[in-house]
């Protein structure tokens, strides 16, 4: 078993207020629809359990599932740890979404989060596996950028 690591930082400035996209940002049944791969998110109080559908890697099949406290700064930051009550799970994130107001009007958005799973593959794999997650971590971000942009109307 060994440890695989991802990593997505970026930025974007949209011309919705930040209320809205705040409102977008967590509301955990809209961030599911718009994710690819992300079948459900599961809320309770602080805690949102993440369930997401096969993703295939190097010959594995692998179904992540792991819960995030999210430690909300209303309409400023979201910040996001794997829970440490669940050392269990095979997949964590960790990360944060800033928000500011844009000089020119509307909201500049930032990302910085990092994916790590435990997966029963050698560490000599990591190469290919983290080229593999890198992979399907820009897919996913490509296309939540884009749903989110079409809720907010700006697609």
């Amino acid at each position: 078993m060994a440890t695989f690591r991802a990593r997505d930082r970026s930025t974007a400035v949209l011309r919705s207020p930040r209320s809205e996209v705040w409102a977008a940002l967590t509301d955990a049944d809209l961030i599911a629809k718009l994710t690819p791969y992300v079948t459900g998110i599961d809320v309770d109080g602080d805690r949102w359990t993440w369930r997401m559908g096969t993703i295939p890697v190097l010959g594995l099949s692998v179904a992540p599932k792991f819960t995030e406290v999210m430690d909300l700064h209303p309409q400023d930051r979201i910040v996001f740890t794997h829970d440490p009550e669940r050392p269990d799970e095979m997949t964590s994130v960790n990360g944060t979404y800033d928000l500011t107001d844009h000089p020119d009007g509307g909201t500049d958005v930032s990302i910085d989060l990092q994916i790590a799973c435990n997966l029963p593959l050698p560490g000599l794999a990591r190469p290919a596996v983290e080229r593999v997650m890198a992979g399907v971590v820009k897919h996913m971000g490509t296309v939540f950028s884009r749903n989110l942009l079409k809720h907010l109307g700006e697609a």
